[in-house]
This record gives structure tokens, C-alpha cells and sequence, in this order.
């Protein structure tokens, strides 16, 4: 129209209404309007029938990849294990299931809902005796996994017709914190709602208590459930199956081997932005210094990661990931106890082409490699490990107790408790007690499950330091039952990690990465704050604090900022305490502290916030401000809840229910946040 306009403008009254150039150019708009008029119109009419096309597996556009329906048919297998996980121990139990499937006449793939279209469920019915199995953990505030996020979203807000798909569901929690298995709960009843049915009961796994055992115990009900369901019983085939095929390299260029990296191959030589969990980066560390003083026996780093020109952002309240590696002493002690060499290279393949993961880990690399950066050679092995190492025990008594542990039987599950959990042995130890016992090393690396990163709190805030992210970390050491010292893996490494006055010495570095968090100051900065955060639950509230007075300096108004914080001594474990009182000199701070071992009647915060329940009903009641924990799930965290509950009661005038419904609320409105672990 505007084009017309123009013409029209240059237009000679005297002139023909047409000459030669405006008979063509007309033309060549009237041609070009009739073929964008037609294209649009046959482009409208495919979009729409493919819109109203019926979700069919013969209509899908799912491709080949992610279609697990496809892989499902084409590799003749009925059941699908799918895993939320975020720190591996429901994978591990996926692989499980899936690998016990052929024991019963069902090939089980294992799948990460994260790589499939989960929409595909509504077909599964296709495939006769299908079954679905699903291990999903909880995570935070009672939220699915990363990688099953997109699939509880999916579940929540479609209305899927799952009318023949058969399922079962196991969940992985923590009793300590408030939202217990929330994701498991709600997935096993979701699915019903849509119509699917229940071949098993809910499984609840607790990995505050025994998450292994609850684990074998459901398993024990799953398959006999399976069996009566489809009608059908155990093959009695129940050896050993490898998983991955074993190939070590003679000849093999170093640039071809993976050292360590977690992804791409020399990712930690060749530096390349965005980093994430996949892409750590490796951050000098500027800064490690000790926070406890006098007497302590106790260690704790204050560490300083420089990320100047790594384009890393982080906000207040996010967590640190850190990427470890094992002790190399005990790496070659496991080398020397099964009679390797550790510099071998070689590569674990699946033997199941259908698998998405090809290799357990980056391969190919030495054994050396692999226990050092890709395997946790610290935890407790779970009861299938013990299974497979008894075949490898030449030793009858050896043989007969590692059998014996991993038996569902009460006997098994009472020794593998004691044995195991309580006396809290490593493979290490197994390794060093069971001295008959000398498995294949690519079996062992077959059978440990993955080292995985550790999380910590963020100390600092990006206003005040952007160029650097700070963590307060104690130190994990401590004797077992059985006198051997046990140190953690990440805590140990980063001791050591000290920078040298020496510019000529090499700077010490870490892999790291930031993981976002709910755990965020209020939008206005006006709106007051409670913060409970004993021992190194101050962390995150550091930052906050920095943040706020940072804030404040700017001219900006800024609500109360209250700190409880709460120690064993003031000479001794007082951390940032110089800064703490600096902050309070300057009124950007109130703080209560609890010593805990400097008078005969011990004082906790609990016992600060039962005190001052005007404070925070002023706080939480009458100015609509926030409420953060920090620290122990176990004890603290529910004991400060249920002060906060009381105080509402009392203060609110409130019933029981009433109190509970007001801060059931302020969690909703996230006004009321927890950032805890057990």
C-alpha cells in the first residue's frame, strides 16, 4: 500500500495513467502478490492438518534418537526403566532393574527421561507386556531432578490419556528434610489419575537411614508383582552379565585420552565458555585461609575462586559445584591390592547398541584415570557390588560372607548394615579385609558408581565481588568403627589447594561450576530478614549480608537484616567474626550468637529465637518480611520451624491448623526458605 502511495505521488496529470516502466512494475507486484498469496494459502492448510492430526506412533515426528517406543521395538525389549537423578544413586538403580528385567523374560533399557519424548508413554501399550519402571529422587524444596524436570512439568499440566501403560515407581528422599519424596508421591498417583495401572506398590527410599536397603526391599516385592501380573516366572538365570565390553589400547596417541575431563576431550587445557557441570571451569584459587582459631581441632576454609574473564555469573544464594578427584594413595592401593597396572588404557563399550550411554565414563583413559576422576572409591558399596566381588574371592569364608551381605534375607540385610554402613567401609577396606578377593579391574570400574561433584553454599555476592566466588567449607575427617581414618574427598583436596607467596610457584586450581538456586533475597530491598544459619549454615547469609550492605551504601532503604548464628566457642569457631561485628558497628546488621560449650547449660539458636518471638513476628507477622535457614536438616531446621510455627500461633492469635496454613503459605510465597542437608 505504501509503495502505491509513493508512485502515486510522481504521477504528471498530463501523462497516460500507465507508461511502460509502471505496466511492468505493476505486473511484477500483481505476480508476486497471486504467488505469496497461494504459497501462504498451501502453507496454512499443511500447518493445519498437521495440527489436528491424531498423537499416533505412526503420525509422530519423533526422530529415531529420542524415540525410546522405537528403540523399545526394534531391540525386542518390554520394560523401560527411567531415572531422575542428581547425584547418581537413581540411575544406578534404574541400571539395576533394567539389567534384573532378563531374569524374568523382559530386556530393560534404561532411560533418562531428559533424552526421550516422554510423550511417547501413551504408547508403550503397543508393545505387549510393556512396563514402565520409574526411580525418581527428590531434590530441594520437594522438586523433581534436573533432568526429569521436563517430564514432571509434562505430567502436571497435560491430560494425557495413559489408559495401558503398566508402571511402578520407586522414590529416592530424605526424611530429614520437609517435602519427603514428594516427586516420587506424585508421580505414582499422577499416573493413575491418567489412567495408567499400578503393577507394584510405591517404593520410598530414604538415604537419610538405609537407602539400600529400602531399595532391595521394594525390589524384592517388584518382581514377584510382575511375575503374578503378566503371568509369568523367573528364567532362574541369575549369573553375572557384563554390561560393557572391555578393549585396552597398546598403541594410542596421549591426545586421544581423556584425563580427567568431564565432557569434551582437553576441556580442561582448552578453556572455552559457557561453563556448567559439563564444562567446569578451572578456577585459580587466590584465596584459602583457615576461619577457626585458638585450640580448635577443627578445620574450616574460607576459599577465594578467581573467575575474572571466565564469563561465570552468579547470584546471591546459588551453589558452588566443585569437581574432586581421590587420593592418589588409595588409588594405587587399590592397584596394588588386585595386581594391575594402573597406566593401561583402555575403553568400557555397552554392549547394548541401543543405549544412549555408550561408555560408564570418559573413555578411553587409564585405570589410573578412571579411580582418580571418574570413580568414588569413598562411599559405601551397595549390596550388588558385594554380589559380583564374592565370584572373585577364592577364600570359602570370604566368598560366603560377601554372598551373605548381599542377600535380601534379614540375616544379609543385618550384616550388610553392621558390616558395611556402620563401620562405614569403603571398597578400599573391603579390598584390604577380604584379601582373597582380587576382581578385574575393568569389572571394578564397571561396577563403582560415578564421583560426583559437591556442592557449597556461595559466600560472597556478585556486587560486591564479581570477579570471585567464595565458599566456606569444614573439613570432613573422622575415625571409623574400625580405626581407619576416613577423610572427605572434596573438604581434603581443598586444604591442600593453598596459593604460595611464592609467584613462581604454579597457582593452585579447581573445576568448578554454578548451580543455580530458589534460595534469593526479597525483590524489595525494604522488606526486613530473619537468617538462621549455625556453623557453616552462615555461608549463604554471608553473601546476603554483603549484599544488602552493599545495597544500602547506594543510597537504596533497606529493611532489618538479623543474623542467628550459632558456634561451639567465640575463641574458637566464631567464623568471619571481625566482619560480622564490622557490619553490625555500621547498623547494616543485628546479630544474635549462641555459644554452645561456654557454660554448663549449652545454648543453641533455638534457644535465641525462643527468646525474642516479638522479633520475628515483627519480621514475619507485621512487616511481611522473609525467614531463611541454613545448616542441619536432621535437628536445627525442624526445630526452627517449629518455633516459628509456635510463635505464629501465639503472637498471630492462630489455631494449630491456622499457623501451619500462615507458613505453609510464606513458603509458597518463598518467604519462608530453607537451604539444608542432612
Amino acid at each position: 500500500m505504501e509503495a502505491k502511495e509513493v508512485v502515486a505521488e510522481n504521477i504528471n496529470d498530463d501523462a497516460p495513467m500507465f507508461g511502460l516502466v509502471d505496466t511492468v512494475l505493476l505486473a511484477a507486484i500483481v505476480g508476486f502478490g497471486a504467488w505469496y498469496f497461494f504459497f501462504n494459502k498451501k502453507s496454512e492448510t499443511t500447518k493445519k492438518t498437521y495440527q489436528i492430526q491424531p498423537t499416533t506412533l505412526n503420525t509422530t515426528t519423533t526422530s529415531e534418537d529420542n524415540s525410546f517406543i522405537k528403540k523399545l521395538k526394534s531391540s525386542g525389549r518390554s520394560l523401560v526403566v527411567f531415572y531422575g537423578s542428581q547425584t547418581g544413586t537413581g540411575e544406578e538403580f534404574a541400571g539395576r532393574i533394567a539389567k534384573e528385567g532378563r531374569n524374568y523374560g523382559m530386556k530393560g533399557m534404561v532411560a533418562d527421561p531428559e533424552e526421550y519424548e516422554m510423550e511417547e508413554l501413551v504408547n508403550l501399550k503397543e508393545i505387549p507386556n510393556s512396563l514402565a519402571v520409574f526411580c525418581l529422587a527428590t531434590y530441594g524444596e520437594g522438586d523433581p531432578t534436573d533432568n526429569a524436570m521436563d517430564f514432571y512439568e509434562w505430567l502436571q499440566n497435560g491430560d494425557a490419556n495413559l489408559a495401558g501403560l503398566n508402571y511402578a515407581v520407586f522414590g529416592l528422599g530424605n526424611k530429614t528434610y520437609e517435602h519427603y519424596n514428594e516427586v516420587g508421591i506424585y508421580v505414582d498417583r499422577r499416573l493413575e489419575e491418567l489412567g495408567a495401572t499400578r503393577v507394584c506398590e510405591l517404593g520410598l527410599g530414604d538415604d537419610d537411614a538405609n537407602i539400600e536397603d529400602d531399595f532391595i526391599t521394594w525390589k524384592d516385592k517388584l518382581w514377584p508383582a510382575v511375575c503374578d501380573y503378566y503371568g509369568i516366572e523367573a528364567t532362574g538365570e541369575e549369573g553375572s552379565v557384563r554390561q560393557y565390553k572391555l578393549t585396552e589400547h597398546t598403541d594410542i596417541s596421549p591426545d586421544r585420552v581423556y584425563t580427567g575431563e568431564v565432557v569434551r576431550l582437553h576441556s580442561l587445557i582448552n578453556q572455552r565458555p559457557q561453563f556448567d557441570m559439563k564444562n567446569p571451569y578451572l578456577a585459580p584459587i587466590r584465596v584459602n585461609r583457615e576461619l577457626h582459631k585458638g585450640d580448635s581441632d577443627r578445620s574450616c576454609m574460607h576459599i577465594e575462586f578467581d573467575i575474572d574473564g571466565s564469563k561465570m555469573k552468579y547470584d546471591t544464594g546459588d551453589h558452588l559445584g566443585v569437581y574432586p578427584h581421590n587420593d592418589p594413595a588409595l588409588v594405587q592401593k587399590i592397584g596394588d591390592m588386585v595386581g594391575v597396572n594402573l597406566d593401561v588404557v583402555f575403553t568400557l563399550t555397552n554392549t547394548d547398541e541401543e543405549s544412549s550411554k555408550k561408555h560408564p565414563f570418559p573413555c578411553p583413559c587409564s585405570y589410573r584415570t578412571a579411580l582418580t576422576h571418574y570413580l568414588d572409591i569413598g562411599s559405601n558399596p551397595r549390596t550388588h557390588i558385594l554380589k559380583e566381588l564374592a565370584e572373585y574371592a577364592t577364600d570359602p569364608k570370604e566368598q560366603e560372607q560377601l554372598r551373605q551381605m548381599a542377600m535380601t534375607s534379614v540375616e544379609g540385610k543385618q550384616l550388610y548394615n553392621k558390616w558395611i554402613i556402620e563401620d562405614n567401609r569403603n571398597i578400599v577396606h573391603i579390598l584390604e579385609d577380604f584379601s582373597s578377593c582380587k576382581p578385574a579391574i575393568d569389572h571394578l570400574c564397571e561396577l563403582l558408581p560415578r564421583l560426583q561433584a559437591r556442592y557449597y553454599s556461595i559466600s560472597s555476592s556478585p556486587k560486591l565481588h564479581p570477579t570471585s566466588v567464595h565458599i566456606t567449607a569444614v573439613k570432613v575427617e573422622y575415625t571409623t568403627p574400625t580405626n581407619r581414618v576416613n577423610k572427605g574427598v572434596c573438604t581434603t583436596l581443598l586444604s591442600q589447594k593453598v596459593p604460595s607467596p611464592n609467584p613462581n610457584e604454579p597457582i593452585p586450581r579447581m573445576p568448578i561450576f554454578v548451580r543455580k538456586s530458589q534460595f534469593k533475597l526479597p525483590t524489595r530491598t525494604q522488606t526486613p530478614i530473619i537468617m538462621v544459619g549455625p556453623g557453616t549454615g552462615l555461608a549463604p547469609f554471608r553473601a546476603f549480608i554483603q549484599e544488602r550492605a552493599f545495597t544500602k551504601k547506594e543510597g537504596k532503604t533497606v529493611g532489618d537484616t538479623i543474623l542467628y548464628f550459632g558456634c561451639r566457642k567465640k575463641s574458637e569457631d566464631f567464623l568471619y567474626e571481625e566482619e560480622l561485628n564490622e557490619y553490625v558497628n555500621n547498623g547494616d546488621l543485628k546479630l544474635h550468637v549462641a555459644f554452645s560449650r561456654e557454660s554448663a547449660q549449652k545454648v543453641y539458636v533455638t534457644h535465641l529465637l525462643e527468646k525474642n518471638s516479638d522479633e520475628i513476628w515483627n519480621v514475619i507477622g507485621e512487616n511481611n518480611g522473609h525467614f531463611y535457614v541454613c545448616g542441619d536438616a536432621k535437628n536445627m531446621a525442624k526445630d526452627v520451624h517449629n518455633i516459628v510455627l509456635k510463635v505464629v500461633q501465639e503472637k498471630g492469635n492462630m489455631t494449630d491448623s491456622q499457623a501451619l496454613a500462615y507458613v505453609k503459605k510464606m513458603e509458597a510465597q518463598k518467604r519462608y526458605s530453607a537451604d539444608v542437608w542432612s
